[in-house]
Parts: structure tokens; C-alpha cells; sequence
């Protein structure tokens, strides 16, 4: 009777600890399935704005339509007058204001013809109008993160300035050889960025811009006779950002072309024209743009 007893005793124990490590595992089970799968990193989308002179008046059209349709934009790199309008754009102006200030832009507004000395544009009227502008906040407070990207013309290295003085930067990035005098930083000299980078897809690329959507004004060429030296000057530079653009637009996740051609690269007076372009081509972007952002969204990534 007592060894009966006895092995019932240990029966029920054995039988009360198994059932305590069946019910811990079940436990720690739960735990596990029930565990938060890691949130999904933010996607950074960046505009980039590419070279062309008085055709970047349709980068303004652009932003236009991507603000229209609440597009969001992490990061604006650009490319000589993208990286003007860049910066405008990356300060705070939206585009009513940026059309605003193109309209009442004067070309002796940015231009101090000077004699020839290895340009005949010096260039610190462009830079003093972007700090005017921009009421001298330098480049690492502008609300949205931008990079002006210009060309080391001793190295012939690609350089996006990312901090500093904007007006300078920008001025850098626009100092299209033999218009404009090249630009002295940090003991470094610089010219247009569009000798290297005309759109600067690589660039935004390396600043950590996962979905990049660039504006393409060199593609679609002026094909008249040009008028004088700076005309040839500023034509050729035109032929040469067209050839050297599409190397970097192919790695770009959306492209836009404004159909600008007929717009000289120092005609001021169809600004009105290159506006509506840059609407009409980012229009017909907005399914792709749309595309993008909807797998984006599906992917808990904006």
C-alpha cells in the first residue's frame, strides 16, 4: 500500500513538471510569433535638376506639378541652373513664389559682364542675389537637404558641396567655362558641374536617395545657327551636356524631359514657355511618379 502510494506520489509529480515545460515553451512560443517585425527603413526621394542655362525656367514647371500632386522630395540635388533653382526650392519657396521671382529675374540681376579674363562674367552678382535671396542661410539650414554640384577643373573630379555658403556653391555650379570665371574654394578651383554631371543621378545616389527623379533639360537640342561667340559658346556646351546626361539618367528611377529646345541657353524671354513645358512634361511623369510612390506606400516605406 505505502510503495503503491508512493509511486503515485511520483507519478504526479513527474506528470506536474512536464506539464510546466510544455506550458514555459508554449509560452516563450507566443513570445516569439508574437514578436514586431523591424519597421521598414523611410524611403528618401531626391529631385534632381540638371544643367541648361535659361531652359532650367522649367524646372519651375516641374515642381509645380510634383507639389500640386503632393509628391514629398527628401533631398534636391542640382546641376548649374538646377542648382540655382535648387536652392530656392530647397530654402522654402514653392513654386508660385519660385515663378514669382523668375518672372521678375533680370538677366543684370546675376550678370556682371566684365572684360574677358578667363570669362566674361565674374559672377558674384549671381552669388550675392542667392544669398540675398535666400537671406544668407547657409547651405546645412536650408529646410531640405540640397547639393550643388560642380567640377574640380584640376582634377576634373565631380564635387557636390553640401555645406557652407550657398551663393558661393551655387555660383561654382554655374560658372559654365569661358562665360563664367571659375570659382576659388578652399584653394580648389571649380567650374559648371554639367562638364561631368549635367544630372547628377550619382550624385543623389551617394547622398543616400533611394528613389530618385531627375529633370533632363539638355536632351532636346537648339538646332538654329548661333549668333556670336557667347551663343557659340553656350550651344556647344548644350551639344556636350546632352551627350554626357545620359550616361547618369538611365540609373535614375523616373526622368523628365521638358521639350525646351527651341529656347536658347541665353534667351530670358521665353521663361514663360519653359514653365509651361516643365508642366506638361512632369504631367505626363505623374503615372510612373505615381507608380513609384504606391510601391513605396505598399512597402510601409513612406
Amino acid at each position: 500500500m505505502y510503495r503503491k502510494t508512493w509511486r503515485g506520489a511520483i507519478f504526479s509529480a513527474v506528470t506536474l513538471l512536464l506539464t510546466l515545460a510544455v506550458s514555459s515553451c508554449a509560452g516563450v512560443k507566443a513570445v516569439v510569433t508574437s514578436a514586431a517585425a523591424p519597421a521598414a527603413k523611410p524611403a528618401k526621394v531626391a529631385l534632381v535638376l540638371g544643367a541648361g542655362a535659361s531652359r532650367g525656367f522649367a524646372h519651375i514647371g516641374v515642381i509645380k506639378i510634383l507639389e500640386a500632386n503632393k509628391v514629398p522630395v527628401h533631398m534636391v540635388v542640382g546641376t548649374s541652373v538646377g542648382s540655382f533653382v535648387g536652392s530656392l526650392y530647397a530654402y522654402g519657396y514653392n513654386a508660385y513664389e519660385l515663378q514669382k521671382i523668375a518672372i521678375g529675374i533680370e538677366k543684370g540681376d546675376i550678370a556682371d559682364i566684365a572684360i574677358p579674363d578667363n570669362g566674361f562674367i565674374k559672377g558674384e552678382k549671381l552669388e550675392a542675389y542667392v544669398n540675398r535671396t535666400l537671406r544668407d542661410t547657409p547651405m546645412e539650414k536650408l529646410k531640405i537637404p540640397f547639393f550643388a554640384v560642380a567640377t574640380n577643373i584640376q582634377t576634373g573630379a565631380e564635387t557636390a558641396f553640401g555645406k557652407g555658403n550657398t551663393g558661393e556653391a551655387v555660383r561654382a555650379s554655374c560658372s559654365i567655362p569661358g562665360v563664367f570665371r571659375p570659382v576659388v574654394i578652399g584653394g580648389q578651383m571649380y567650374v559648371d558641374g554639367g562638364v561631368v554631371s549635367p544630372v547628377a543621378v550619382d550624385a543623389a545616389r551617394r547622398q543616400g536617395a533611394d528613389v530618385v527623379i531627375c529633370v533632363d533639360i539638355s536632351s532636346d537640342l537648339n538646332t538654329s545657327q548661333p549668333d556670336g561667340t557667347l551663343e557659340t559658346i553656350l550651344q556647344s556646351i548644350d551639344i556636350m551636356y546632352r551627350e554626357v546626361s545620359g550616361a547618369q539618367t538611365a540609373r535614375a528611377d523616373v526622368v523628365i524631359r521638358p521639350k525646351v529646345g527651341y529656347i536658347k541657353s541665353g534667351d530670358f524671354s521665353k521663361r514663360h514657355e519653359a514653365i509651361m513645358e516643365g508642366e506638361k512634361a512632369a504631367s505626363d511623369a505623374m503615372p510612373k511618379i505615381r507608380e513609384v510612390m504606391d510601391r513605396l506606400k505598399k512597402e510601409g516605406r513612406l
